[in-house]
């Protein structure tokens, strides 16, 4: 009888504006899209509109924070009043500041040689999640990793607000007793996947005998073109021997990062 109300009065149950994002322990934006949003017709409204986001966004008064909440509040359209709003997803995602490349499976493959392996680095790679790398083979060795960005959580406004930058990282080396050579090539595509801007590397190969070599990539798009919504990733290795085996480019911590202009 302890879960019924007392002297038959209803239980009250909260407003869906009291818990949601107040307090010291707000509640998961991952838990408010998925199991607050299916309590009933209150808790839907809520999060499917904007101003339970824009309460959440308003938590962070760090300087990128703040950034993202006068951008939020700016970059919503007439036509994105229609529910849900896409601020939730941005939430919960994370995508600000955040890798984008995804894990081993999402990486699309062609073997040259004797094709990829995964091995540990020769040299420690600063800031790497783990020190681990691909390696190429005797022949071409391809990688492309193609990310769908308002799946990410990043909505056509935003992209188009000309307020963020998009930072691409590769790092790649050789094994000391074999040369390599390495390409990179990032694109920038629009809802069609038409090419709207492209980066690409093509640095001297590195020769054998050189110490373990490890060399940084490194390029931002800050001028990004309206109808950005595809970022596609790609990357090439092999060894200048001829090896049989896997003596090639070993290529690791590849990054795309999505961030926003603060000034």
């Amino acid at each position: 009888m302890g879960a019924w109300a007392s002297r038959g009065r209803a239980a009250r149950v909260p407003a869906p504006s009291q818990t949601a994002a107040g307090g010291a322990e707000p509640r998961p934006p991952r838990t408010l899209l998925g199991r607050c949003r299916q309590v009933c017709r209150g808790w839907r409204a809520l999060v499917d509109g904007q101003a339970l986001w824009l309460l959440i966004l308003a938590r962070d008064h760090s300087a990128t924070g703040r950034a993202l909440l006068h951008l939020a509040r700016s970059c919503q359209s007439p036509a994105r009043n229609a529910r849900p709003c896409p601020l939730g997803r941005f939430c919960a995602r994370r995508p600000i500041g955040r890798n984008l490349i995804q894990g081993l499976r999402k990486w699309m493959v062609q073997h040259g040689g004797d094709g990829w392996v995964v091995e540990e680095n020769r040299t420690t790679v600063p800031g790497a999640p783990s020190q681990t790398c691909f390696v190429t083979s005797f022949s071409w060795c391809r990688k492309k990793q193609v990310l769908d960005l308002e799946e990410e959580g990043l909505w056509p406004e935003l992209l188009d607000s000309g307020r963020i930058e998009i930072c691409v990282s590769d790092w790649w080396g050789a094994r000391h007793d074999s040369g390599c050579m390495y390409r990179l090539l990032v694109q920038l595509l629009d809802a069609n996947q038409t090419v709207l801007d492209k980066f690409s590397a093509v640095p001297d190969p590195i020769p054998q005998w050189n110490n373990n070599a490890c060399l940084h990539v490194t390029h931002v798009f800050s001028n990004i073109k309206m109808g950005v919504r595809f970022v596609s990733f790609e990357h090439w290795g092999q060894d200048t021997q001829f090896w049989a085996g896997h003596y090639g480019a070993r290529v690791t911590n590849s990054s795309v990062i999505v961030r926003v202009h603060l000034s």
